[in-house]
């Protein structure tokens, strides 16, 4: 297959650029990566005319600019053992169904929760929003930071009854994801691994802190205790340990 030049426009934290990156490294689909600091990264998003990460340049499909859009293009180009929409309709519409809960609740939930605790720590958000950026954003993330932490604690209302609210709707998607688990299926549709497989443990890879990932997890010693009381917790249920399994098994970089 000739592959052409993709351009994954991300911020390195971000669990949705970790879903598109994924994909691309499971087709072993050549790309260029540019991890923005968050604020900067509206100058390179908007010139592909989107606002948000990720954004998938194309030289002859446009510019892709949700993390789902991106997976169903690369399904469609997908070789049939690498595909990651099932064929049959009702198991299509079952992956899709999921891949879209995941999306629009564990993705917010797992983000707000982990900026709660997370977005007045200078070291932990430099960790998170500047790895491997440009250093000019590196510099005006030190320089502006009080400014990005006072804007995102508005942004996303972190408060620790939202917080509270969010780690809810984390247990209520795990308890789910745990159901569908109960029965001893490797894959949450079907006999295959899915979008949907993907799609829950890279939005879930915030809280459960695979060792696989690209940007190393800090040791539990080293978060607020009541964090690591609660990734512990969640590491341990069934679909803490699934979402676990599939770095290891199924995450493989190009």
């Amino acid at each position: 297959m000739n592959f052409q030049n993709y351009r994954l426009i991300t911020i390195p934290i971000s669990h949705f650029s970790e879903k598109a990156r994924w994909a691309l490294d499971r087709l072993n689909i050549p790309y260029t990566e540019e991890p923005h600091v968050p604020v900067f990264h509206r100058f390179a998003t908007l010139k592909y005319d989107g606002s948000s990460v990720p954004v998938l340049a194309t030289e002859n499909h446009g510019n892709l600019v949700d993390s789902t859009d991106i997976l169903h293009y690369l399904n469609a180009i997908a070789p049939v053992d690498k595909k990651l929409y099932p064929e049959i309709p009702e198991l299509r519409k079952e992956v899709e169904e999921l891949e879209d809960l995941f999306d629009e609740k564990l993705a917010v939930a797992v983000r707000n929760w982990g900026y709660f605790y997370k977005v007045k720590d200078r070291q932990a958000m430099r960790r998170g929003w500047c790895t491997n950026t440009p250093w000019f954003e590196q510099m005006g993330f030190t320089i502006l930071f009080p400014l990005l932490s006072n804007l995102l604690q508005k942004k996303f209302q972190l408060t620790a009854e939202n917080a509270a609210k969010s780690l809810a709707e984390i247990q209520e998607v795990f308890e789910l994801v745990s159901q569908k688990l109960s029965d001893g299926r490797s894959y949450l549709v079907g006999d295959n691994f899915s979008a949907a497989d993907l799609t829950f443990a890279a939005l879930s890879a915030p809280i459960l802190m695979p060792p696989e990932h690209f940007l190393k997890p800090q040791p539990l010693s080293q978060l607020p205790p009541e964090m690591a009381i609660v990734i512990q917790e969640l590491q341990t249920t069934h679909a803490g340990n699934y979402g676990l399994r599939l770095y290891r098994e199924e995450r493989h970089f190009s």
